[in-house]
């Protein structure tokens, strides 16, 4: 079973907590708006962007946020942020995206403290810098963010623009994690299987794979079937692994897709199957070398028929998850 895997959490989105717009308040909403409330101009941003009591409407989406941004009102500088930084309603600007997260970070927003720095991770609108990655996220993270809280642990995991701090980093993740943050989850637990940070405990990190499966999160979901599958911190149980790990791969977890072939190929938690556990290495060998070997090595017992069915069920698999995808 690999190690742990340390995640960002990225939220670069709109700050949609508001309820949900009826016709009448749209109203109500919009004549407010019109005498110049900022507040009520931001609402009618979220409300064209998100299509509530009016047609969704990106260009007037941006055209409300921006009355609002331009009168300092936080919430929605942060809004136009992200509009711009999706090119939803405007051109697709990382730097002007830069330039409102900024204006509403500095007036202490945590989101937008948030966006900032994973701005400054990946270098987009902004120099790349971890260390003022880590000066935003830190901000945010201290206000309770909790996406903030395990992007910073994050930061500590790594020894991106802090000293590498598996303490620091297990701190972090953990808020994050008890705010129910899935990604956070993951990481918390892979911190115990390690015990990096935090003493070894193979029932901790069950319990936090857990909790972050339960939510759909995939590298957990192949981490918790890891754990079945050797009898860590959980009694060792094919069935259950197998039930894991086909959860992740149905998510294209490449990890899961390989150990479901393993199980395929042995017969563990389900029939001896070597057209199917050749699909799952197939579908795996995208992502890594050794699923491909595991495929060429089972294809060695395996006749052309089966072989030609096996990658037809590959293809099927593909463009099933093509159409449930809309591509």
């Amino acid at each position: 079973m690999k190690g742990v895997r340390v995640f960002l959490a990225v939220i670069l989105g709109l700050l949609l907590c508001t309820p949900v717009f009826s016709d009448e308040i749209f109203k109500e909403v919009a004549k407010k708006a019109k005498a110049g409330d900022p507040v009520a101009q931001a609402d009618m941003g979220v409300m064209y962007s998100k299509g509530e009591g009016v047609p969704k409407d990106y260009a007037e989406a941006a055209k409300w946020s921006r009355k609002a941004a331009e009168q300092g009102y936080a919430r929605a500088q942060n809004n136009l942020g992200a509009m711009y930084y999706r090119g939803d309603g405007v051109p697709k600007d990382y730097a002007e995206a830069a330039k409102w997260y900024r204006k509403a970070a500095e007036q202490e927003d945590a989101m937008s403290q948030n966006n900032l720095g994973l701005m400054h991770v990946h270098g987009k609108g902004v120099p790349k810098n971890y260390a003022e990655a880590v000066k935003w996220y830190g901000k945010a993270a201290e206000q309770g963010y909790a996406m903030a809280q395990n992007n910073l642990g994050a930061m500590y995991y790594r020894g991106d623009g802090v000293p590498k701090d598996y303490v620091e980093a297990a701190k972090w993740h953990r808020r994050a994690a008890e705010q129910g943050i899935a990604r956070a989850q993951n990481n918390l637990g892979g911190l115990y299987y390690n015990g990096e940070g935090v003493p070894k405990d193979y029932v901790e990190a069950a319990k936090w794979y857990r909790k972050a499966a339960e939510q759909g999160d995939a590298i957990s979901q192949n981490n918790l079937g890891g754990l079945y599958d050797n009898g860590q911190g959980v009694l060792q149980d094919d069935i259950e692994a197998v039930k894991w790990y086909r959860k992740a791969a149905d998510a294209g977890q490449a990890d899961a897709q390989s150990n479901l072939g393993v199980k395929y190929a042995l017969g563990k938690g389900v029939p001896k199957d070597d057209v199917k556990a050749y699909m799952f290495f197939n579908l795996a060998s995208v992502s890594f070398d050794g699923a491909r070997k595991n495929r060429d090595l089972v294809s060695k017992r395996m006749t052309q028929e089966q072989i030609a069915e096996g990658q037809k069920l590959t293809r099927e698999w593909l463009e099933r998850k093509a159409k449930e995808k809309g591509q």
